[in-house]
C-alpha cells in the first residue's frame, strides 16, 4: 500500500511538472525552463496563455535549441573545473559583494527615508544655531555637562528674541576659553549673524539636525539636539517651497555705497521704462565679479545663495521675470530669475538619494534595522548582558575585562599592538546561529580596524568598538546565508557564475581556437570562399564591389605652385606612366620657395576607392582621367589610374568575416558532439503542449 502511494505521488509529480530535458543523466523540469524562457520575452508567468501563432511557437522552438546548447556547455564547463578557476571565482565575488548590498539592509527602512528625502526636497530652510560641542565619545560626565549647559542656553534662547546675540556670546566663551591662542584672538571678531546657517535642504546638513529642523515651524526654537558635533539649539526662521538650482542675474548696491537705496530704485525705474536688464546691471550694480557680464551668476543651489534670494524666488518669481528691491545684509538688489530646475519625479531621483547616503546616520539606519531584524531571526545572544545562574543548563555571563586590560591609549594613534596569548578568557561573549566569539575574535577586531580617533575613556571606547564588533559579525552571518536564506539572490548568483562559466568555456573552446588555429582557420576559407556568390547579396561582404586606384596629389597652397603650371606636369606625368615620386619631385621643382610658407607644399596619396562606400570620386568621375578639385587654400588632382572589376576579396582582407564564420562553424561542431557526449535527450511531446 505504501508503496502504491510513493509511485502515485511521484507520477503526479511529474505530470504536474514533466521533464523536459535530460543532458548527462540530469533531468531539467519544465518550470525551470518556462522560467527562462519567459524572462527572456519579456512575458510575465503569471499572464495567461494567447493564441498559438507561427511566430510565437518558432520563438519557442528556437529558445529550446538555445538552452540545450547552454545546458550542456555548462555540463561540460562543471566537468572542466572552469568554475574552481581562480579569477572567475575573484570576479564573481566583486559582483556579489555589490549585489548582496541591497539585501543587508531593511528594504522598508530604505524606502521610507528615500521617500522621506524626496518630500523634504520639496522644501530650502533658513535656520541658525548654537552648538555646544561634545564628542559622541565623551564619558557620561563630559556628556552631561554638556548637556545642562544646552538645557541652559534653549532655556535663555526662549526668554530673549535676539537668538544671534546669545550664539555670539556662546562662540565667544568656547573662543576665549580656547588653548590655543590663535583660536582665542578669534574671540575678538564679532558677526553679528553668530550661528545662521543661511538657507538649506536635504542632504546639506547632518540627519539628526536636518530631521530637528525639517520637524519644525518657522518662528520655533527646538533643543537640545544630539548629533556627532555635540548639542544644538535650533531656531528656524522660514520654510520655502523650492527646488534645485537655479541661474539669476542681478543688480546689487552695497549697503556701504552713499544713497543705496535711491541708486536701487533708480535702477528699477530704468528697468520698468524697458532698459535691457544686463545694461542696468553694468551700469549700477556693485558685484565686480558679475558686472561685466550683465550681473549673471552661476547656476547655485539654495546653500550658495543669500537667503534674501532663496525668499525673493520663493515668492513665485518666474523664468525672465525680475524682483522688486529688496533689502538684506548686505546692500539692496534686484534680482532676474533666468533658469531654475523643477522638481523631477520620486523614481528619477532615487539613484541620486542613494549616493548621497553613504556616510552618516542616514545610510547606517536601514543596516541597524536589518541588524536587529537578523539578531532575532538567527537566535543572537550576548552573553555579557545575561546574569549568572546556577539554574541548570542555563546561559553563562561573560565580559569584556579581557580586552579591556589589553587596550591603551596607544589605540587613538593607530599604533596599538598586543600579544594573543595575553587573552586567557575563551568564553564566548556572544553567539550568532552556530557562531560564537570570544575575546581573542573581538581584539583581533580592533587591531585590524584601528585608526586615528579622538581621546576618550578606554571602557567607552571598548564598548564602541564592541558594539561595532557584533554588529558586523550579524552582518557577515547575514551575508554567508544569503543565498541559503533568499533564493531570488541565490538565483541570480548562479545566473552570474554560469555565465562567467559560459563566457570562459566559450573562449576556450571557440573565439580563442578560432584565431590561434591557423592551419585550421586557413581550410576553413580554402573551403568556403569559392561557395560564396557575388550576385547573392548575403555574400556582399566577401568581395570587392567595383574599385577606382587613384593618386591623390594635394598643392597645400596656391602660392606654393601656380594651378595651371602644375596640371601641365601632371598630365605630362599621366601621359609618360611617371611614378607617383618622380611626379612628386617634379612638382616639388617647382614650388615658389619665396612665397610657399607650408611645410609640406605637395603630397601625393594612393588611395583605393570602392564603389558605393567612398566620398572622394563623383559618378561622373568614376572612369580614368585626371579630374582637379579646389580645396580652402589650395587645390587637388585626383588622377584615377585604373578602375578594377569586383573580385573575391583574400582571406587578410576579410579575416572578420571569416574569422567569425569559423567560430560559428566551430561553436556548431562543438553543440553536436555535446549533445552526444551528455546524451542529450529533448522531450519533443512536452514541447508540443506548452502554451504561453
Amino acid at each position: 500500500m505504501l508503496l502504491t502511494v510513493l509511485m502515485f505521488g511521484a507520477a503526479a509529480q511529474t505530470n504536474t511538472d514533466p521533464v523536459i530535458f535530460e543532458i548527462g543523466g540530469k533531468p531539467i523540469y519544465k518550470s525551470q525552463f518556462m522560467k527562462e524562457f519567459l524572462r527572456s520575452i519579456g512575458k510575465d508567468p503569471s499572464a495567461a496563455p494567447t493564441a498559438c501563432t507561427y511566430e510565437k511557437r518558432k520563438a519557442l522552438e528556437d529558445y529550446v535549441q538555445l538552452y540545450v546548447n547552454f545546458q550542456a556547455k555548462l555540463a561540460d564547463a562543471y566537468a572542466l573545473g572552469i568554475d574552481t578557476l581562480q579569477f572567475l571565482n575573484d570576479e564573481l565575488n566583486v559582483y556579489r559583494t555589490d549585489l548582496a548590498a541591497p539585501y543587508l539592509i531593511d528594504s522598508v527602512t530604505m524606502q521610507s527615508l528615500l521617500r522621506e528625502a524626496y518630500e523634504r526636497n520639496h522644501y530650502a530652510l533658513h535656520a541658525a544655531h548654537i552648538l555646544v560641542p561634545c564628542q559622541e565619545s565623551a564619558g557620561p560626565e563630559d556628556t552631561l555637562k554638556a548637556y545642562q549647559h544646552a538645557v541652559e542656553l534653549y532655556n535663555e534662547a526662549l526668554r530673549n528674541p535676539n537668538f544671534y546675540a546669545i550664539a555670539q556670546k556662546e562662540m565667544h566663551d568656547q573662543l576665549i576659553n580656547n588653548i590655543d591662542p590663535e583660536v582665542r584672538e578669534r574671540a575678538k571678531q564679532v558677526n553679528p549673524y553668530e550661528g545662521d546657517l543661511g538657507c538649506f535642504t536635504v542632504f546639506d546638513m547632518i540627519y539628526a539636525f536636518e530631521s530637528a529642523a525639517y520637524a519644525m515651524n518657522p518662528g520655533e526654537i527646538r533643543g537640545p539636539v544630539r548629533s556627532r558635533y555635540g548639542y544644538h539649539i535650533i531656531k528656524l526662521f522660514d520654510r520655502y517651497n523650492y527646488y534645485g538650482k537655479v541661474q539669476l542675474s542681478h543688480i546689487w548696491v552695497s549697503d556701504k555705497s552713499p544713497n543705496a537705496e535711491g541708486r536701487i530704485k533708480a535702477a528699477y525705474q530704468q528697468l520698468k521704462d524697458g532698459m535691457d536688464f544686463e545694461m542696468v546691471s553694468k551700469n549700477n550694480s556693485d558685484d565686480h565679479e558679475t558686472r561685466a557680464q550683465g550681473g549673471r551668476m552661476p547656476e547655485l543651489a539654495c546653500n550658495q545663495l543669500p537667503f534674501e534670494y532663496v525668499a525673493e524666488i520663493a515668492k513665485g518669481l518666474k523664468v525672465g521675470e525680475y524682483s522688486a528691491p529688496f533689502k538684506s545684509r548686505f546692500g539692496w538688489h534686484i534680482i532676474k530669475l533666468v533658469k531654475q530646475e523643477t522638481m523631477p519625479e520620486f523614481e528619477s531621483l532615487i539613484p541620486y538619494y542613494k549616493s548621497r547616503m553613504t556616510r552618516g546616520e542616514r545610510s547606517t539606519k536601514p543596516q541597524h534595522i536589518f541588524v536587529e531584524q537578523c539578531k532575532q531571526k538567527y537566535d543572537f545572544v550576548d552573553y555579557t548582558k545575561v546574569k549568572t545562574s546556577k539554574k541548570k543548563n542555563a546561559p553563562y555571563a561573560a565580559d569584556l575585562n579581557a580586552v579591556q586590560a589589553l587596550v591603551t591609549d596607544s589605540i587613538f594613534s593607530a599604533i596599538f599592538h598586543y600579544d594573543s596569548n595575553q587573552i586567557t578568557d575563551m568564553r564566548p561573549l556572544f553567539k550568532v546561529g552556530d557562531r560564537q566569539y570570544n575575546s581573542r575574535n573581538f581584539a583581533r577586531y580592533i587591531l585590524k580596524n584601528k585608526k586615528v580617533r579622538p581621546i576618550c575613556p578606554l571602557d567607552i571606547f571598548v564598548k564602541e568598538r564592541y558594539d561595532e564588533f557584533i554588529e558586523a559579525m550579524v552582518l557577515k552571518y547575514a551575508d554567508d546565508r544569503l543565498e541559503i536564506d533568499n533564493a531570488e539572490f541565490g538565483d541570480l548568483i548562479k545566473e552570474y557564475r554560469h555565465g562567467l562559466m559560459i563566457f570562459t568555456y566559450n573562449d576556450r573552446t571557440v573565439w580563442s581556437r578560432a584565431i590561434k588555429d591557423s592551419a585550421g582557420f586557413q581550410e576553413f576559407y580554402n573551403r568556403m570562399a569559392p561557395t560564396h556568390s557575388y550576385d547573392d547579396t548575403n555574400d556582399a561582404v566577401y568581395f570587392w564591389n567595383h574599385r577606382a586606384r587613384v593618386q591623390v596629389v594635394t598643392v597645400a597652397d596656391s602660392a606654393c605652385l601656380k594651378p595651371e603650371k602644375a596640371q601641365k606636369i601632371v598630365n605630362k606625368a599621366v601621359a609618360k606612366g611617371w611614378s607617383m615620386n618622380d611626379l612628386l619631385a617634379k612638382l616639388n621643382d617647382k614650388v615658389n620657395r619665396k612665397k610657399c610658407t607650408a611645410e609640406q607644399p605637395v603630397t601625393i596619396e594612393l588611395q583605393m576607392l570602392e564603389a558605393g562606400n567612398q566620398k572622394v570620386l563623383t559618378n561622373n568621375e568614376w572612369g580614368k582621367g585626371v579630374y582637379p578639385r579646389a580645396t580652402e587654400k589650395g587645390y587637388q588632382f585626383l588622377i584615377v589610374e585604373q578602375i578594377l572589376q569586383p573580385e573575391l576579396k583574400s582571406c587578410s582582407e576579410a579575416r572578420g568575416y571569416y574569422l567569425n564564420d569559423y567560430q560559428n562553424y566551430l561553436e556548431a561542431q562543438n553543440n553536436l558532439q555535446l549533445r552526444k557526449k551528455y546524451n542529450v535527450i529533448i522531450h519533443q511531446d512536452v514541447i508540443d503542449a506548452i502554451t504561453y
